[in-house]
């Protein structure tokens, strides 16, 4: 067992006892504990496999790869329309965690062969992805920003259709598009370094942080 993860189990005003469960079920299954993206996360063969997750309504398990999994019973959720290879397993009690005990571990056995495989997640085109309508207007109205966004790279404009289209309110997403402008006309996508600190440019590292403050 992780000690982050120790830390983080004990500093939560809700679900914790749900979580502990799902825990106990996951290092049954011989997974390693770790801790990442602020949630603990299990692992196999150092290959992600699961991290567990409490949200406002409910918590549970995600499976990164679970979309590959045969889900006979119906019961692994789709986090949002836009997510393609997640799929949750979603818990408000500990007395249902109790009762698919064997069910969760099942999953968890599967997604384990799932990796063992090294079957790939299909990668998803961007016309599969939603265009906010708020971005089809400004389409409309700046052709010049509309070839920018088409020029970068698939995998940036999935990025920024994913950020954009998170918003819930109309405002938020005007206000998301209008911010990135510049580094589209710039071919750069929402994760990429524009401070040139970064050392794994493309990518942002952090850096940019050192000029804060």
């Amino acid at each position: 067992m992780h000690t982050k993860v120790d830390a983080y189990l004990e500093n939560l005003d809700n679900w914790q006892a749900e979580l502990k469960q799902l825990r106990s079920i996951l290092i049954s299954c011989g997974l390693t504990e770790a801790f990442k993206w602020r949630n603990p996360c299990y692992t196999f063969q150092d290959k992600n496999l699961l991290i567990l997750f409490g949200f406002k309504e409910y918590c549970g398990v995600s499976f990164l790869k679970g979309v590959l999994l045969k889900d006979e019973l119906n019961i692994l959720v789709q986090p949002t329309g836009n997510m393609q290879a997640v799929r949750q397993l979603r818990f408000t009690n500990v007395a249902d965690i109790l009762k698919l005990t064997d069910v969760i571990k099942t999953y968890v056995f599967e997604a384990i062969e799932v990796e063992k495989s090294a079957v790939k997640v299909p990668s998803k085109k961007v016309s599969e992805f939603d265009v906010p309508k708020e971005l089809e207007i400004i389409f409309k109205e700046e052709k010049d920003f509309k070839e920018a966004f088409y020029a970068l790279t698939p995998g940036r404009q999935k990025g920024y259709l994913l950020y954009f289209s998170a918003a819930k309110q109309p405002k938020t997403r005007i206000s998301r598009i209008k911010k990135y402008q510049t580094r589209i006309f710039k071919g750069q996508g929402i994760n990429d370094c524009v401070c040139g600190l970064s050392k794994k440019k493309p990518g942002c590292d952090g850096s940019h942080k050192q000029l804060e403050g």
